[in-house]
C-alpha cells in the first residue's frame, strides 16, 4: 500500500493554528512563483523550436489582466502570463494552480500548507491542487516543482549573503531547533540567531543547520555573521547547553550573555520530582520576576537552601549559571520581558517543529532549512517592535542601568 504524505482537513477550525497565521503572509508570492515555474516548465518543453535566426520559438508575451482569488486567507491578487508562438504548432500556457476563470476556492486554506511545505522537498504537490481547485487540476510536474525547490534555494543562499552593517545590533537571541528530520548519526538541528536593531526591528540574521552542542558549529555562525558585517552585539540570549556561549567568548568575547529562564526553569524542573515541581517553580519565578538584583539574590539562596540537601542534581543545574541569569538587570526594565528569555526563537519555530515532525521522512536536510527560512520570513513581518524600543540609543551609548532604571551621573557620585 503506498504512502500518501498528503492530507485532508475536515474544516477550517482543525487547520486554524500559527502556521495558518504565518502562511497567509506569504500566499500570494507562494502563487506568483507556482505559476512563474509553470511557465519556466513550459518554455523549456518547447526550447528546441526555433525561428530562422535563432531565436526561441515560444516565448512570453505579457500577462493577462490580474484578478483575485478569494481564499480562506483573503483575496489573493493573481497575473497569469501568456505565451506566443513564432513558429510551429500553436502553443497555450495553461496554469495547473490558477485555471481559467477559477476566482473562489473553499479548502486553499487546506492546501497551502501542503503546498508550502511539500513542494519544498517532495512531488506531491499536485494531489494537493486536488484539494485546491477539484479533480479537475492536472497537478503540477516534476520539473515544475523542482524549478519551485530552486527558487526557494536561491532566495535562501541570497538572504545569507545580505549584508549586516547598515544596521546596529544591540540585542541577538540564539537557539537551536531541532526538527524530526535524522541524519547518519543524529538528528537535524538548525542554529537561529534573530537579532534587534535600534529601531527595536528583530529580524532573521542566521538559520544553519549545524550540531546544537557543538561549539564548532556556532563558531561558523558567527564567524559568517561578522564577515557579513555584524557589530558586537550588547547582548546575546540563549540556552545554558548550548555550544554558542564558547563559540561567543571567542569571536564576540565584549558581549555580555544572559541565560534563558524559560530553559532554565524546564531543566532544574526536570531533575525533581513531579510532586514538588510546582511549588519549585513557583520559587523560580520569584527569583527572576523580582523587581531588585538584590531580591532575586535572596530568591536565589532561598531556592538553593530549600532543595539542596534532597534534590542537590536540581541546585547545581541552577546555580552554574548564576552569574549569567542575573544579567537582565543591567539593562531597561522596558526590555527585561524581551531578554530573559529565547521566546522570540521558541515561539516562531513552535509549529515548525510540529510540521517537521508530522512531515517526517519527507524533507530533505536543505528543505529544512528552505521551510523554516520560508516560513521564517513570513513570520517576521508580523514582528512588533521591542518594547521601550527608545532606550535601545541608551543601551548602545553605554549608559549605566541598575535594576532597569538608569543610573545619572548624581547616583554615581553618591555612589
Amino acid at each position: 500500500m503506498s504512502k500518501n504524505n498528503v492530507v485532508g482537513f475536515a474544516g477550517r477550525e482543525a487547520i486554524a493554528d500559527s502556521l495558518t497565521k504565518l502562511l497567509k503572509a506569504g500566499a500570494e508570492q507562494l502563487v506568483y512563483q507556482a505559476v512563474e515555474a509553470e511557465l519556466l516548465e513550459l518554455l523549456a518543453e518547447h526550447s528546441e523550436r526555433r525561428t530562422e535566426d535563432g531565436t526561441a520559438g515560444v516565448v512570453l508575451n505579457g500577462y493577462l489582466s490580474e484578478r483575485e482569488l478569494q481564499t480562506g486567507f483573503g483575496p489573493v491578487t493573481v497575473r497569469i502570463p501568456k505565451v506566443r508562438e513564432k513558429t510551429g504548432a500553436p502553443v497555450t500556457f495553461r496554469s495547473a494552480l490558477v485555471p481559467p476563470y477559477v476566482r473562489k476556492t473553499k479548502s486553499l486554506e487546506a492546501a497551502l500548507p501542503w503546498l508550502y511545505l511539500k513542494g519544498i522537498s517532495s512531488g506531491e504537490m499536485g494531489e494537493a491542487l486536488k484539494v485546491l481547485v477539484g479533480p479537475e487540476a492536472t497537478g503540477l510536474s516534476a520539473g515544475t516543482v523542482s524549478r519551485l525547490k530552486q527558487v526557494w534555494a536561491e532566495e535562501y543562499r541570497s538572504w545569507c549573503e545580505e549584508r549586516l552593517d547598515k544596521e546596529r545590533w544591540v540585542y541577538v537571541w540564539a537557539d537551536g531547533v531541532y526538527s524530526g528530520l535524522r541524519s547518519e548519526q543524529a538528528k537535524l538541528c538548525a542554529l537561529v540567531v534573530i537579532g534587534v536593531n535600534e529601531r527595536g526591528e528583530k529580524r532573521f540574521l542566521a538559520i544553519e543547520d549545524g550540531v546544537r552542542e557543538s561549539t564548532q558549529s556556532s563558531r561558523e555562525v558567527l564567524l559568517k555573521l561578522k564577515s557579513r558585517g555584524m557589530n558586537v552585539p550588547e547582548l546575546a540570549i540563549g540556552d545554558g547547553a548550548m555550544g554558542f556561549w564558547a563559540a561567543l567568548e571567542e569571536v564576540y568575547p565584549k558581549t555580555r550573555q544572559q541565560r534563558c529562564w524559560m530553559h532554565k526553569t524546564m531543566n532544574v524542573l526536570n531533575c525533581l520530582p513531579k510532586s514538588v515541581q510546582a511549588k519549585a517553580k513557583q520559587s523560580l519565578h520569584a527569583i527572576w520576576q523580582a523587581e531588585t538584583k538584590a531580591d532575586a539574590e535572596k530568591a536565589f539562596d532561598l531556592f538553593i537552601e530549600t532543595y539542596e540537601p534532597k534534590y542537590p542534581k536540581a541546585a547545581v543545574c541552577l546555580h552554574k549559571d548564576r552569574e549569567e541569569l542575573m544579567v537582565f538587570y543591567d539593562f531597561p526594565a522596558q526590555h527585561w520581558q524581551s531578554i530573559r528569555t529565547s521566546n522570540p526563537v521558541e515561539s516562531t519555530f513552535g509549529t515548525i517543529r510540529h510540521r517537521t515532525r508530522r512531515s517526517k521522512g519527507c524533507l530533505s536536510r536543505d528543505g529544512m532549512l528552505h521551510m523554516m527560512f520560508k516560513l521564517g520570513l513570513c513570520a517576521e513581518k508580523k514582528w512588533r517592535r521591542l518594547r521601550g524600543f527608545d532606550y535601545l540609543a541608551r543601551v548602545i551609548m553605554g549608559v549605566k542601568f541598575k535594576d532597569g532604571i538608569e543610573v545619572t551621573a548624581i547616583d554615581q557620585a553618591a555612589a
